[in-house]
């Protein structure tokens, strides 16, 4: 049986945004899957890697820091306190604001989603050499810069 004649591709399939656009969708896929896989959310990787980095912090400088948005928050926070990953204290200058920190077991729980996200980054990038992993990396960092300065992106990405 013969095959087919596949048509010729659509005009935009070749387009970078189109191109952007998909592997945005595969990425988000792949990585809610992997963080699924160990019973987390990337909003939970990013404010325990947050945490660890920058060490205590108010609800709204985590938001700030970690680029999620403030009505977002309060519900992640809730579930990695229920988890013991954090833990929510009053800030002893300002009693109408919680401090939150990382526990140990917190500690434990955001090398388990590194080592996660890296499988996820290789499964993703699976067909690029390390090189061209670097390059891709480079470039998409300067069109993000570069578009952040245009448009004073202080606004949090989700």
């Amino acid at each position: 049986m013969e095959d087919p004649v596949q048509p010729p591709p659509a005009p935009w399939e070749g387009l970078p945004s189109w191109l952007l656009t998909q592997t945005a969708d595969h990425a988000r896929r792949l990585v809610g899957e992997g963080f699924s896989s160990v019973d987390a959310r990337g909003y939970h990787y990013r404010l325990l890697a947050t945490l660890e980095r920058s060490g205590p912090a108010s609800q709204a400088d985590l938001g700030r820091r970690s680029g999620i948005h403030l009505s977002d928050m309060v519900a992640a926070i809730n579930e990695l306190a229920e988890h013991d990953l954090v833990r929510r204290a009053p800030d002893p200058t300002d009693r109408r604001r919680n401090i939150i920190s990382l526990t140990a077991a917190g500690r434990r729980q955001l090398r388990r989603l590194e080592r996660r996200l890296a499988q996820t980054q290789d499964e993703l990038l699976a067909p690029l050499s390390p090189e061209q992993r670097q390059r891709l990396t480079e470039l998409l960092s300067m069109l993000l810069d570069h578009h952040d300065r245009r448009t004073g992106a202080d606004e949090p990405r989700r």
